[in-house]
């Protein structure tokens, strides 16, 4: 077999293959024994019909056609060898000559990870929030918390705000009641926005017994989206009652026997999320600076794949979840058409170019993955995902994603070693330390992982 490559361009080329007619001898014997196991012949046994009688009774062409789909993927890998190319999905291959006996000759044009320089980065500044936590920040969380221990008692009472009531409700769509439109004993917490527009001022000043109906756009269901008449009934008003903020608050709703001790580590834990915010921040702005520093071509038939992943992703999984579609979203969102397909665009450009850029670092500094690190990641993949660890290891192994799974971990390694070299300060002027190993590495590990909603890894693991 002959080989040449040729570059179409820095993310694509082409390969002209040619291959000796002797060398597809192994394909054309497996192509006479598959034939020869789906062929019945009068006079012969099954699996045992001549290759000349095959030849004569279905064509020389069936069986090179077979031979020729069986030996292309073999040779084609061999190309890529040759070429020393790192291909990115698959080829689109033509054949442009097969002359029986002779010879047979192909071209493969495929995209390939394209050749990227690696700047100085040392040089690298950014500015993240000062992690400070104020005492009004202390006492919203104790507040929090307190809510969470709120006790309710009924009152003969028209209902106030704060106040959590029983209803029922009925939804109607031009005058029809919907199937799904009727509900029970809803337990509802006037101010607290979870249902329906407009159903706080409909029950505001209505009495155990009472109901009024108001005009309200429905959320979710048959008709989500639709303007529905609703009416809402009143069966009970109960008075929301917190508990007093006291040593016995403390060790009613954590194991501190103190007010003080409580508040000292609520104090505590909003730092620690600061902290891991902070360098989450860091991480992230020092990749948008290294990416600034490089150039980077991005193969167009991976960005739109790229492109119609994401777009997949959001339509059938996240809004299909929350029972909205896409034109629904973007009203929410307050975005045309127009600038979804921008920005859908440059997340997909940036998550490519991050991948692109953090694997070449992978490579410069001969970074490894071991199975610690690998157990770690995993379980807070697993934490995220919902999922036990043992439930999404098993899943990762079935559909084959662990060399994913150790992709995301160097690039992760590679990007906290670039902010290992850049100077980070909060906006004190005061220089961050991110030498918490097991911090940083979570956060930069979720900074690398731009692309794992819609993986670009999937698609470019050579």
């Amino acid at each position: 077999m002959k080989s040449a490559v040729e570059t179409l361009n820095p993310t694509r080329v082409r390969l002209t293959v040619e291959v000796p007619f002797e060398e597809l001898k192994d394909s054309l014997d497996a192509a006479y024994k598959k034939i020869n196991q789906q062929v019945t012949v009068k006079g012969f046994r099954k699996g045992k019909v001549p290759a000349r009688v095959i030849d004569q009774r279905f064509g020389r062409g069936a069986v090179l056609e077979e031979a020729v789909n069986d030996a292309l993927p073999k040779f084609y890998t061999e190309a890529v060898n040759e070429a020393e190319v790192d291909p990115l999905g698959q080829p689109e291959v033509d054949i442009t000559e097969l002359k029986d006996g002779e010879t047979l000759n192909f071209t493969a044009e495929v995209d390939v990870r394209p050749t990227i320089e690696i700047p100085d980065f040392s040089g690298i500044e950014v500015e993240v929030d000062a992690v400070e936590v104020t005492d009004e920040d202390v006492e919203k969380s104790v507040e929090q918390l307190r809510e969470r221990f709120a006790s309710t008692s009924p009152v003969e009472r028209a209902a106030e705000d704060g106040d959590v009531v029983t209803i029922d409700l009925e939804a109607k769509v031009g005058g029809e009641v919907l199937e799904d439109g009727i509900a029970s004993g809803v337990s509802y917490t006037i101010g607290s926005g979870e249902l329906l527009d407009g159903i706080d001022d409909a029950v505001k000043g209505l009495s155990a017994g009472e109901e009024a109906t108001f005009t309200s756009e429905l959320k979710g269901g048959s008709a989500a989206g639709q303007e529905a008449e609703v009416t809402v009934k009143v069966t009970q008003v109960a008075q929301r009652e917190l508990p007093e903020l006291d040593d016995d608050f403390a060790q009613l709703a954590s194991e501190f026997d103190t007010l003080d001790e409580l508040k000292a580590d609520s104090r505590k834990r909003l730092a620690d999320m600061k902290q891991y915010d902070q360098a989450t921040q860091a991480q992230e702005r020092v990749l948008d600076k290294l990416l600034e520093l490089v150039e980077v071509p991005v193969p167009e038939k991976l960005l739109e794949d790229e492109i119609k992943t994401r777009k997949h992703n959001l339509e059938h999984h996240q809004l299909g979840q929350m029972g909205l579609d896409l034109a629904k979203y973007l009203e929410i969102q307050g975005k045309t058409e127009e600038e979804f397909e921008t920005e859908t665009r440059e997340a997909a450009v940036k998550g490519i170019k991050t991948q692109f850029v953090l694997d070449e670092l992978v490579k410069q500094e001969k970074l490894n993955v071991n199975q610690e690190e690998l157990t770690e990641h995993l379980m807070r993949r697993a934490a995220s995902s919902g999922m036990s660890p043992d439930q999404f290891a098993q899943a990762v192994v079935e559909q084959g994603q662990v060399p994913l799974l150790v992709g995301e971990v160097a690039r992760g390694k590679a990007l906290a070693a670039v902010v290992e070299k850049a100077t980070v300060k909060d906006t004190n002027g005061e220089i961050v330390d991110l030498s918490d190993d097991e911090e940083e590495t979570e956060a930069a590990e979720a900074a690398a992982d731009s692309t794992e909603d819609a993986p670009a890894e999937e698609k470019t693991e050579g």
